[in-house]
């Protein structure tokens, strides 16, 4: 059966995350309705399912239909459906039997943070206001203890039967110029809150309550008490999805 991609950013402030839930508003439930309403109805599959008022500047769809597809058309169809908080913008058939979830190489992350007395009202949704200045030389630091392959049991929210073991290729702290603290995390996969429970814990060695090097510690005790929680969702980007030449590596 003939297997497209579909591209797309969203604001998640609006949603209960991306995956399709029962009498709750998500991403997946209105961009299947949407694809229903102009082509038939089709199961998605899609590269990261972010969580409640977490947002993707590039996300990743795949779904199969026997319906003729004009990948012309198609994103501006659906992004007048969608939009604003929606926007799809690139369609294309891919080789049969892709997965948008399955077949990425890599998923790419960012946590934005402003670390000032006062927070900024344009910004509200989309960082995590921080009311004291954070070492970010510290929290860089801290970020290298979790490049590699290990147990993230303490940085995750277990689902059952499933390993909490992953490789992160790359992690970095960095001030951006507009004065936000940012960052940014690579690899295969990622399990539920693990991001967000890195960044929980780099601001609380940014704020000198923990030193770097408490990271070790921390993995190796394989608890999620171990660690300090999670940061708030709203400071979360799936930043972008990269898949090997044949599927098409081009992000935004």
């Amino acid at each position: 059966m003939p297997t497209y991609r579909l591209d797309l950013s969203y604001d998640g402030s609006g949603f209960r995350g991306y995956a399709r839930q029962p009498d709750v508003r998500t991403v997946q439930g209105e961009l299947e309705a949407a694809l229903a309403r102009i082509l038939e109805p089709v199961s998605t599959a899609v590269a990261g399912r972010t969580d409640a008022g977490v947002h993707a500047r590039h996300q990743v769809v795949s779904f199969h239909t026997e319906t003729p597809v004009d990948c012309r058309r198609l994103p501006f169809s659906l992004t007048r459906l969608l939009g604003p908080e929606v926007v799809v913008y690139r369609c294309r058939r891919v080789p049969d039997g892709f997965s948008a979830r399955f077949d990425a190489a890599r998923r790419t992350y960012r946590y934005r943070i402003l670390d000032r007395p006062h927070p900024d009202p344009l910004r509200r949704f989309t960082v995590w206001h921080v009311a004291h200045p954070l070492d970010a030389a510290s929290m860089n630091e801290t970020a290298g203890y979790f490049v590699g392959e290990h147990d993230f049991a303490s940085f995750c929210r277990k689902a059952e039967g499933r390993s909490t073991v992953r490789t992160v290729t790359s992690a970095g702290w960095r001030r951006l110029p507009d004065g936000l603290l940012c960052l940014e995390i690579e690899g295969l996969a990622f399990c539920h809150q693990m991001v967000r429970s890195i960044a929980a814990f780099s601001v609380e060695v940014g704020r000198g309550r923990l030193a770097p090097e408490e990271a070790v510690r921390v993995l190796e005790a394989r608890d999620r008490n171990a660690a300090r929680g999670a940061a708030p969702p709203h400071g979360l980007v799936l930043w972008r999805v990269d898949y090997d030449v044949a599927f098409g590596n081009e992000h935004r």
